[in-house]
């Protein structure tokens, strides 16, 4: 008797301790969908981005915002001369090549330009290797000679208009022949493979500036 009743008990005890009941996770809220970087776009921007997006097509700016800029965060690099002379001196209020219609300037994503400047830094030295800058990114070692500015931008938290770049833009380095490289091609990569972006005004105020030795 005393046996059938302790194991009675037992099985009590593995109903009530070992078999707990399954516990489904919590589901989780969608993450908020970011708006169109060309909603901060004026309507002759946003028609040259639609211009570009037709070429491009089925690609396109959201598409190729959603890949590669999915923080919305990107960087570009200045000469330290360069950035004296035409960002502090003239006081602008806007970085890039301006002409009448707005300041136009290519931007990639912040942490590939963070990760190219990690590994120019060679040698011991404190210093970036331009050659080696140049070459992650796929451009002319001679744009990276001497101190450089880096600066970064929140596309999203400045409401700052972005597209695919298209030949007309200020800046564009043609090619001229399907050979050349250190040259533009349409569809919103460098030669070198790098993702990039027309940034449109992209205001001087609200950038983080870091010095690159």
């Amino acid at each position: 008797m005393q046996v059938m009743l302790r194991g009675a008990l037992l099985c009590s005890l593995f109903v009530v301790v070992g078999c707990p009941k399954r516990m489904d996770p919590m589901p989780t809220e969608p993450q908020p969908q970011l708006p169109s970087v060309t909603e901060a776009c004026d309507a002759q921007q946003k028609a040259i981005s639609q211009e570009a997006d037709t070429l491009a097509s089925p690609y396109g700016i959201d598409p190729h915002v959603d890949k590669n800029f999915k923080d919305r965060q990107v960087s570009w690099l200045m000469p330290e001369g360069l950035y004296q002379k035409y960002v502090v001196q003239t006081g602008a209020k806007n970085f890039g090549r301006c002409n009448d219609t707005a300041c136009y300037l290519f931007a990639a994503p912040t942490g590939t330009i963070q990760k190219a400047v990690a590994d120019s830094m060679v040698g011991g030295t404190g210093t970036h290797d331009p050659a080696v800058l140049g070459k992650a990114l796929g451009l002319p070692a001679k744009n990276f000679e001497g101190p450089l500015r880096m600066m970064t931008l929140n596309l999203a938290a400045t409401k700052t208009c972005a597209r695919l770049p298209v030949e007309a833009d200020p800046g564009v380095w043609k090619c001229q022949t399907p050979e050349d490289t250190d040259c533009w091609k349409f569809g919103g990569y460098t030669t070198g493979g790098i993702p990039e972006v027309m940034v449109i005004n992209a205001p001087v105020e609200q950038a983080q500036v870091t010095e690159v030795p």
